[in-house]
C-alpha cells in the first residue's frame, strides 16, 4: 500500500489526482473505518490514516474520510476554536482549495466563497496568483496553504495577496517550513524532477522556506503571528487526530 501511493503521488498530476481521489474516497471512508484516529473535519474515526509523503512516507497522515493531511485537520481545529470563520459573514478567497476543505466551506451560508487557481478543476476562477483579477481589499480571509513553495515569483504573489486583503482581513499563508533552518534555500538552476524532490521535498517546489518566511511576510506589510496551535491540544489527542506537534499556521494581518 505504501509503494502504491507513494508512486501515484509521484507520477500522476495533481489535478488527475484531484479527480480520481473524488471516485476512490467513499470506498476509503468505508474500508478504514475504525476507532484509532479522528478526523476532526468530518468526526467520523477509523481504525489507521493512510501514509503520505514524496521524500519519504509519513505514516498516519492521510485521513481516508476527506484526504486531509496533519496541516488540514490542525487548520481546521484553529478556524473552529479561534475564529469566527464558520459564524461571521466573510468574503474569502481560498487559493488552490484544498479538497477536504471545499465541499464544507462551499456549503457555508455565512461565507461569500471564492475559490482561485492556474489549474485546480476545483477553482471557480482560473488566473495567476501573481496576477489576480480582484479588486484591492476585496476579501476578509485568504487561505492559501502550500502555494508560494510553487511560485517563482514569492514576491510578486505576496504583494498580491496583500492588495486584495481587506483592511484588517486575516490570510493564513501556509509552507512547507524547515525549522532547522534559518534561511529559505533557493536554487533556479535546480529544474531535474528528482533533485528538486530530494533538494525541495516536492518535483514542482521551487524553494525550501527557513525560520526567514516570517520575515518575508512583514516585509511585504503583513502582520505575522506564529501560531503553534498544536500545543493547545494534551498528547494524546494529537496522536488522535493525527496533527503535527510543531506544526506553525502564519496567521497574517494587514492592519492599514
Amino acid at each position: 500500500m505504501k509503494l502504491i501511493i507513494k508512486f501515484l503521488i509521484n507520477i500522476i498530476p495533481r489535478p488527475q489526482l484531484i479527480f480520481w481521489s473524488k471516485i476512490l474516497q467513499p470506498f476509503l471512508d468505508f474500508f478504514f473505518r475504525g476507532n484509532n484516529f479522528t478526523d476532526p473535519i468530518n468526526e467520523k474515526s477509523y481504525r489507521t490514516f493512510l501514509p503520505y509523503g514524496y521524500v519519504s512516507q509519513r505514516k498516519n497522515a492521510l485521513s481516508p474520510g476527506t484526504l486531509s493531511l496533519e496541516r488540514h485537520r490542525l487548520l481546521w481545529l484553529y478556524l473552529k476554536n479561534e475564529t469566527g470563520f464558520f459564524k461571521k459573514n466573510l468574503k474569502v478567497l481560498h487559493i488552490a482549495p484544498e479538497q477536504c476543505f471545499y465541499n464544507v466551506f462551499k456549503k457555508l451560508e455565512n461565507i461569500n466563497y471564492t475559490t482561485f487557481d492556474l489549474n485546480s478543476p476545483l477553482a471557480d476562477i482560473k488566473g495567476d496568483i501573481c496576477n489576480m483579477p480582484f479588486k484591492n481589499n476585496s476579501f476578509d480571509y485568504i487561505l492559501c496553504n502550500h502555494v508560494l513553495e510553487h511560485i517563482k515569483d514569492e514576491k510578486k504573489a505576496m504583494t498580491e495577496l496583500f492588495r486584495v486583503l481587506n483592511s484588517h482581513g486575516t490570510a493564513i499563508l501556509q509552507v512547507p517550513i524547515n525549522l532547522n533552518n534559518k534561511t529559505t534555500f533557493e536554487d533556479n538552476s535546480i529544474t531535474n524532477r528528482q533533485e528538486r524532490i530530494e533538494k525541495f521535498g516536492q518535483y514542482d517546489h521551487v524553494r525550501l522556506y527557513g525560520l526567514d518566511y516570517f520575515t518575508r511576510l512583514q516585509n511585504i506589510g503583513f502582520e505575522v503571528k506564529q501560531v503553534k496551535y498544536a500545543s493547545k491540544f494534551k498528547k494524546e489527542e494529537i496522536l488522535k487526530y493525527s496533527i503535527e506537534e510543531n506544526e506553525i499556521i502564519p496567521v497574517c494581518k494587514k492592519l492599514i
